[in-house]
């Protein structure tokens, strides 16, 4: 029972000193992880069509909801593609902004 506890004990020690760094991640000197450096052009785009999507859009729906009909759409037909609009939007730039940030890109 002894070496089974020695044992235990042993791989909670190894366990808590363990850290996984895969490779091509920059550690500092020091062993700390390199500072953060922002959103970046990407993150702000992002953020402008966050806004448009979930702020501008709607309110203008809720503002002026006859802006559709005054454009010539059909009332259901705007009703269904307006949120689908920021929807595409949004889905665009995020992949947009996520493939950026792998490859590297900024």
């Amino acid at each position: 029972m002894s070496s089974d506890t020695t044992a235990r004990e042993d791989a909670t020690a190894e366990s808590d000193t363990y850290v996984h760094r895969p490779d091509g991640v920059a550690v500092g000197g020091d062993g700390s992880e390199p500072e953060a450096t922002g959103f970046g052009s990407r993150g702000w785009v992002l953020v402008g069509v966050v806004a448009l999507c979930f702020l501008v859009i709607p309110g203008a729906v809720y503002l002026v909801p006859s802006l559709p009909a005054m454009a010539g759409l059909p009332y259901l037909a705007a009703m269904l593609a307006l949120p689908m609009l920021p929807a595409l939007a949004l889905g665009l730039v995020a992949v947009w902004s996520m493939t950026a940030a792998t490859r590297g890109d900024e």
